[in-house]
């Protein structure tokens, strides 16, 4: 399984220490350079990628550039790459970039599926202290109601 992601999921993944969960649920998981830039300048300290994680340029310049008109270059590139490598899913939490996705073809979940499909697999217990971490940890922001859709489909009640 191709998987490409996008800035957020990696970062807020990596803020609570479970960064790895991408790696034991898809067997590749690639960003694309702009991705990779963002990491680094929005974080205090680089964060070291893993070997795993691989970076690579999204080769459609004009694809990426007519994408820039709505979304920024992290997402633009996100959907190029996953575009071009034919990826089975696309990781991105923006509305924006995740309304463009969907314009253009591609599956797509978000930091929230990638959670239930972790716990689904079995690869974490519980969803809500991630949930919990995500707020306190990386500022991950969700609205009640989607925390509590999340909490039900995790099979571990509401709120």
């Amino acid at each position: 399984m191709i998987v490409v992601s996008d800035t957020s999921p990696v970062l807020a993944l990596a803020a609570i220490g479970q960064l790895d969960l991408l790696r034991l649920l898809f067997a590749d998981v690639i960003i694309p350079e702009a991705v990779e830039h963002e990491i680094a300048h929005k974080t205090p300290t680089f964060l070291p990628l893993p070997s795993w994680l691989r970076s690579q340029r999204a080769s459609d310049r004009g694809l990426v550039d007519s994408l820039l008109a709505e979304i920024d270059l992290a997402e633009a590139e996100a959907i190029a790459l996953a575009i071009e490598l034919e990826a089975d899913l696309l990781l991105m939490d923006e509305r924006l970039g995740r309304e463009v996705a969907q314009r253009k073809g591609l599956q797509y979940t978000g930091l929230i599926g990638v959670l239930l499909e972790a716990k689904r697999r079995g690869h974490v217990s519980a969803v809500r202290p991630l949930l919990d971490d995500l707020f306190t940890k990386a500022g991950f922001r969700i609205s009640l109601r989607l925390r509590k859709r999340t909490l039900t489909l995790a099979g571990e009640g509401e709120a």
